[in-house]
């Protein structure tokens, strides 16, 4: 009878182990998939940041000085714009001086 109790004992044991796992590892996924949501909302964040710190940019240069700068290095020069240019690729088209640049930012990822 006794051996009866241990084979009983060993196998709510296992059940209780297999249940262990099986928690520990939707835990590791639940972990591993907020941390990558948050990731890819810092990037968006970072790249929408960018876009309105040249635009800013853009506008205060016009205002003071009656025309778009000629050139991104322009901007990164007289008005303190600085990015991580590893990071985005910075598209600067100019039409004129009176015309807004056309930018697209690129975002090349890290480490992609």
């Amino acid at each position: 009878m006794k051996h009866r109790f241990e084979t009983q004992k060993s196998s709510s044991a296992s059940k209780n182990f297999i249940i262990s796992i099986i928690f520990f590892f939707m835990v590791i996924a639940v972990f591993t998939l907020g941390t990558t949501l948050v990731a890819d909302r810092t990037d968006a964040q970072e790249q929408k940041t960018l876009e309105q710190a040249i635009s800013r940019g853009l506008v205060h240069c016009y205002s003071t000085e009656g025309s778009y700068p000629e050139s991104l290095q322009y901007l990164k020069e007289h008005y303190g714009l600085y990015y991580d240019e590893d990071r985005f690729f910075v598209d600067y088209q100019v039409y004129g001086s009176n015309i807004m640049p056309d930018v697209t930012i690129i975002d090349r990822g890290k480490g992609k």
